[in-house]
C-alpha cells in the first residue's frame, strides 16, 4: 500500500493570534479550493493557538497538531498540557521528542514513550521524533543512536493510523545545513527496518525527514522511496513556502 505523504508545519515558540490566524487561514482556504492534492497538510502551532486553528481548519483537510503533551491526563503539573487536552482543544496530532525537547528539557527515550502512550490514550497521532547529534554522527554512531531511539520511544500498540515517525539530524535544524540524500535515504532505510519486529505493518508506518527542509531542496528529498513528507520547522511560517513545500509532493 503506498504511503501518502505528510507535510507537517512546527511552528515552535511563534505565532501571536494575528499573523497565526492569518498564517492558518492562508493554507486552510488554499486546501480547501485546491481539490485533491496527494498529500496531507498539518500544521502544530503553539497550545494558546491550537483551538483557534482547530477552528478555522474546520471544513478544510487542515490538520492541527500541538508541538508537545505531558503523559499524565491531568494533576499538578503546572505550566504542561495533557494530550487531552489538546483533543478537547480540537487536535488531531501532537509531536514528541522534538530534539529540543530532548535536548533542552532532557526527556530519555522513557519519556518520549510515556508521552507517545498518552497521545494513543487520547485518540491522536503522535509523530516521534529521532535524530543523531553532529557528534554523534561523525563518531560513526547515528545509526546506533537512531535505533535506540526508535527501540525505546515506540509504544507498544503503535502503527501505522497512530504513530509516525520523524527524522530530524539534531545538527541540520536551524543550521542551515541539509543531509545529503545519500544520508537521509540510508537513515529513513535504516529506520524502516529497525520497524520490523516492533511494530505492526512497518511498511505502512511514515516516516518523516525534518532538517532545514526548504522550496529549493524539498524535491530532491520528497523523491527519496522511504521519505514519506516532511516535518519543517522555519518554512512553515511562511504560507508560500509551506505550500511550495507541499506542491513537491504532488
Amino acid at each position: 500500500m503506498a504511503r501518502r505523504k505528510l507535510i507537517a508545519g512546527n511552528w515552535k515558540m511563534n505565532g501571536l493570534f494575528g499573523e497565526g490566524t492569518t498564517l492558518a487561514k492562508t493554507l486552510a482556504d488554499r486546501l480547501a479550493s485546491a481539490g485533491p492534492v496527494g498529500f496531507d497538510m498539518l500544521i502544530c502551532p503553539p497550545a494558546t493557538l491550537v483551538r483557534t486553528v482547530a477552528g478555522l481548519a474546520a471544513g478544510s483537510p487542515l490538520l492541527v497538531g500541538g508541538q508537545d503533551c505531558h503523559a499524565k491526563e491531568k494533576g499538578a503539573h503546572t505550566g504542561d498540557v495533557s494530550a487531552e487536552m489538546l483533543a478537547d482543544a480540537g487536535a488531531g496530532h501532537v509531536i514528541v521528542g522534538h530534539s529540543e525537547r530532548r535536548q533542552d528539557h532532557r526527556e530519555s527515550d522513557a519519556v518520549v514513550r510515556a508521552k507517545a502512550e498518552a497521545a494513543h490514550r487520547a485518540g491522536l497521532v503522535a509523530i516521534v521524533c529521532v535524530g543523531e547529534t553532529r557528534e554523534e554522527r561523525d563518531a560513526g554512531r547515528a545509526e546506533e543512536i537512531v535505533a535506540r531511539q526508535v527501540g525505546g520511544s515506540l509504544p507498544e500498540g503503535a502503527d501505522g493510523a497512530n504513530t509516525v515517525i520523524a527524522y530530524e539530524p539534531v545538527w541540520a535544524i536551524g543550521t542551515g545545513l541539509t543531509a545529503t540524500a545519500a544520508d537521509v535515504a540510508g537513515m529513513h532505510a535504516h529506520i524502516r527496518r529497525e520497524l520490523e519486529g516492533k511494530v505492526a505493518s512497518p511498511g505502512e508506518m511514515r516516516i518523516l525527514y525534518g532538517g532545514s527542509v526548504k522550496p529549493s531542496n524539498a524535491g530532491e528529498l520528497m523523491a527519496i522511496g522511504d521519505v514519506d513528507g516532511a516535518l519543517v520547522g522555519g518554512a512553515s511560517l511562511v504560507a508560500d513556502d509551506f505550500w511550495a513545500i507541499a506542491e513537491t509532493c504532488r
